[in-house]
């Protein structure tokens, strides 16, 4: 199955309506971006993803990417500088673990769901929204090939 295909219309705006709940008392942002294959280890083209969607470059360097390559069967979350010096170590794998649970139940958009709101609770209690704050990155989902 295609990335593009993978989720119907209807989750996507699911995932989406996800992401806008998470980062309305957050200056965080959260991206969700999904390749049909993954050839190499997927922490590194999480990263590479990270950086090609210019993740990096937020104010407050408090980017989160939720990364699955969908015929791999392959996951990743990178949070960026500014949200890692502050999360627990075991905090990415906390929220990988219960994606994972749901996952297993072939439960995508709800497991997504669950970490980007897992993510967002965190970003709000270390990035609270600041009152001049803007929505640096797009909400939408990116796709590979």
């Amino acid at each position: 199955m295609s990335a593009k295909k993978f989720f119907t219309p209807e989750q996507q705006k699911a995932i989406q309506q996800s992401i806008a709940n998470a980062e309305l008392n957050t200056s965080g942002e959260i991206r969700v971006h999904i390749d049909d294959k993954c050839n190499e280890d997927v922490l590194d083209k999480a990263a590479n993803t990270f950086h090609r969607l210019k993740m990096n470059k937020t104010q407050l360097r408090n980017g989160i990417l939720f990364y699955l390559a969908v015929s791999d069967q392959k996951f990743a979350i990178l949070g960026d500088k500014g949200i890692n010096e502050k999360v627990p170590s075991d905090f990415w794998m906390n929220i990988k673990e219960t994606m994972l649970s749901h996952f297993k139940q072939q439960q995508f958009t709800e497991g997504l769901s669950k970490g980007i709101e897992m993510a967002g609770e965190k970003l709000k209690t270390h990035f609270p929204l600041q009152s001049d704050d803007k929505n640096e990155l797009s909400n939408d989902m990116s796709f590979g090939k």
